[in-house]
């Protein structure tokens, strides 16, 4: 992985994952910019989408991890936003081509429904992975700003 800021944030169900998530980057080199929430008290995944949306706007960023309980609703909160693709992964193969092919810059993830591991395989083949560009690029800029 390369040394670059990666963002993550989670709502209450996705907090324990953030918690070894953020442990796991920090371990390969990563900086992190944790973006909340800090503890497992209900709260609302828009917010934190929100804010992940800002942190790659405003360019303290170029990717993120965002997490909550199955990782639906954070994806979908993010999504509202032009400039993120936030693509909810249960593999890395999903992790994978969601680089490759959507050029992907949010990853998000259930940490009700899948295990630590496949979280980790998964952040480690989005952050690794490059967009593949070529037949691809036209449809993800029908996306874009």
């Amino acid at each position: 992985m390369r040394n670059d800021v990666v963002a993550v944030a989670s709502d209450h169900g996705g907090f324990e994952m953030k918690g070894e998530i953020v442990k796991f980057l920090e371990e390969q080199g990563c900086d992190v910019l944790d973006l909340g929430t800090d503890g497992p008290d209900s709260v609302d995944y828009p917010e934190f989408a929100d804010a992940m949306a800002a942190a790659i706007r405003d360019g303290r960023c170029d990717r993120g991890v965002l997490f909550c309980g199955t990782g639906i609703g954070i994806s979908m909160a993010a999504n509202r936003h032009r400039h993120i693709r936030a693509a909810n992964c249960r593999d890395v193969t999903e992790a994978r081509l969601s680089r490759a092919h959507n050029n992907a810059n949010v990853l998000a993830l259930g940490g009700r429904t899948i295990g630590i591991e496949v979280a980790k395989d998964c952040v480690h083949v989005f952050l690794k992975t490059e967009f593949e560009g070529g037949r691809h690029a036209r449809r993800v800029a029908k996306m874009s700003d």
